[in-house]
Formats: C-alpha cells, sequence, structure tokens
C-alpha cells in the first residue's frame, strides 16, 4: 500500500484502510457498510483456478459488450449508471443468463459473500436482498474490463452522484444518504499498475455541482484533486476490496501488454435500518 499526496481546499477526510489476508471476515464487511472504516482490502481471497476461470469466462461470454455511456470498458452484465430503474432492471433481466455463465460450475465467490452476509444481518434484525421492481431484480455482480487511456484506466469518481440522481422508482436511491458500499472482486489484473486509489474527499452536493458531476459523480479533475491525499490499494488477482464508494476513487493506469484488469462489481448500503439493498 502506497501513499501519495495531490492538492485541493476541499474537506478533507482521513482514510482508514483494513488489511487482511486470506478469508474475508463479514463483520469487516459490516464495519464499512456503517462507516466505520473506510475500506477493506482482502489479499489471496480466492484461489488462483477460480480467477483464471472467471477471467476465461468474460473473455469468451456471449454478452460481452462495450460501454457506451462515456465511460471505457467492456462489460458482462447491468449497470445502473445513467439509466431509469425501468430500464436498468430490465437489462438486468436480460443479462442474469451471462451472469451465470461467468462461474460455470465454479462455487461463486460473490454469492458466496452474499450469503454469509445475509445471514449475519438477519442474526441483527437486518434484510440484505437484491433491489427489485415490477420490471426484474438486480443480479449478484457485473464483469468490467475497464481500458481508459491516460493517467487512469478509470477516472476519479464517487458511486453516490449515480445513486442519489436515479429517481424515486429506484430502489437504491435511499442508500444514498448512507454509506454507498463498492464491492469489488478481482479474477485478472495487470502486472503493474491497475491500483484502487482513494482521496481523502467526499463530496458534497455543492462541491459535485462546482465540478458539473452532479448527477454522475464523473470525472474528478486532477485540478480539483490537487492537495488531496490519497492511497493506492495495490491489487493483485484474488483480491477483494471494498471501499465507502462516497470517496472519490479511481483506478491508475495499468502497464502496456495482454494483461487484462477485469473486476466483479456490486454495490450495497442500508435503505432502512432494517433493510439493505444490492444491484449494480
Amino acid at each position: 500500500m502506497t501513499i501519495n499526496h495531490v492538492s485541493h481546499a476541499s474537506a478533507i477526510s482521513p482514510l482508514t484502510i483494513r488489511e487482511r489476508v486470506g478469508l474475508i471476515n463479514t463483520s469487516d464487511i459490516i464495519s464499512v457498510l456503517k462507516g466505520e472504516i473506510t475500506g477493506l482490502h482482502v489479499k489471496n481471497a480466492f484461489s488462483d483456478e477460480v480467477a483464471e476461470e472467471i477471467t476465461q469466462n468474460f473473455s469468451r461470454s456471449p454478452g460481452l459488450k462495450d460501454r457506451r455511456d462515456g465511460v471505457p470498458g467492456q462489460y458482462v452484465g447491468a449497470s445502473h449508471y445513467k439509466k431509469a430503474a425501468v430500464n436498468y432492471f430490465a437489462d438486468s433481466e436480460d443479462a442474469r443468463p451471462f451472469i451465470d455463465l461467468l462461474f460455470g460450475d465454479l462455487v461463486d465467490p460473490v454469492r458466496g459473500i452474499f450469503d454469509a452476509l445475509k445471514r449475519d444481518l438477519q442474526h441483527q434484525g437486518i434484510e440484505l436482498r437484491l433491489a427489485q421492481s415490477e420490471q426484474g431484480q438486480a443480479n449478484i455482480c457485473r464483469a468490467i474490463s475497464w481500458c481508459g487511456s491516460g493517467p487512469y484506466a478509470l477516472a476519479p469518481h464517487d458511486d453516490v452522484a449515480q445513486v442519489l440522481c436515479a429517481g424515486g422508482d429506484f430502489e437504491p436511491s435511499a442508500v444514498a444518504a448512507n454509506t454507498v458500499v463498492a464491492l469489488n472482486f478481482y479474477p485478472s489484473m495487470a502486472k503493474e499498475g491497475g491500483d484502487l486509489r482513494m482521496w481523502g474527499h467526499k463530496p458534497t452536493a455543492a462541491d459535485r455541482k462546482q465540478q458539473g458531476v452532479e448527477t454522475t459523480g464523473y470525472p474528478y479533475s486532477a485540478t480539483y484533486l490537487e492537495t488531496v491525499p490519497c492511497q493506492d490499494l495495490e491489487l493483485r488477482a484474488g483480491d477483494i476490496a471494498l471501499i465507502d464508494g462516497g470517496f472519490i476513487h479511481g483506478v491508475t493506469r495499468k502497464s502496456d501488454g495482454e494483461e487484462s484488469r477485469l473486476v466483479l462489481n456490486s454495490f450495497f448500503g442500508f435503505a432502512r435500518p432494517d433493510l439493505v439493498l444490492w444491484w449494480t
């Protein structure tokens, strides 16, 4: 883990990143969910064999598409970004068979986390479920390979704006008032770069409006972040990262060559004190 310093006069919030090796503990996940820590990095959380098979299944998936929403990358699954709820849930239903194909006969590590967290939250009187509407239900994850050029494979952004502005008919909009947790599994990583960079700044609605990203949270400029301290999570295949998506974060440029950077991504958070929603 390396720490860099950049520059901006906005409100600075300290980053608290917890590191673990091996199996993930749901108590750590709940700490991120409740805003007690900023993030969690679990190294060697799933095997090389599982990582390699998911990567191969992604590359040959009949559901593989190029993103066309201004964020560079290829994906399998559905994203709520810049979509009305009716379109997002319809896309989720269409993509469900392709999500299942990513795992084949493997034990799905994302479903494993979901089920373990669901059990532990139930003991606290809290329900965890996939977001839903009359049009269908969210998927357990989506798979994305970022391919941006320039200094970042994925430019600095926050995950709250897109949830906050998704509309009242989108169930997870209520989560924006709490911690929007981004959960990432890494089946494939470049030899160098492709790290998750977090800045110690959680933008307000006024900050987003000033930057012209009030409905998307994407992208924040290098100038805006000049004096904000940041921290890199140095990721490898088989790692898992969870972060408070309200903090600005991005993906550093990966090394040239054939290596891909593949992430299985989900979001979740409290919609009510007794309900946690999960979506992509």
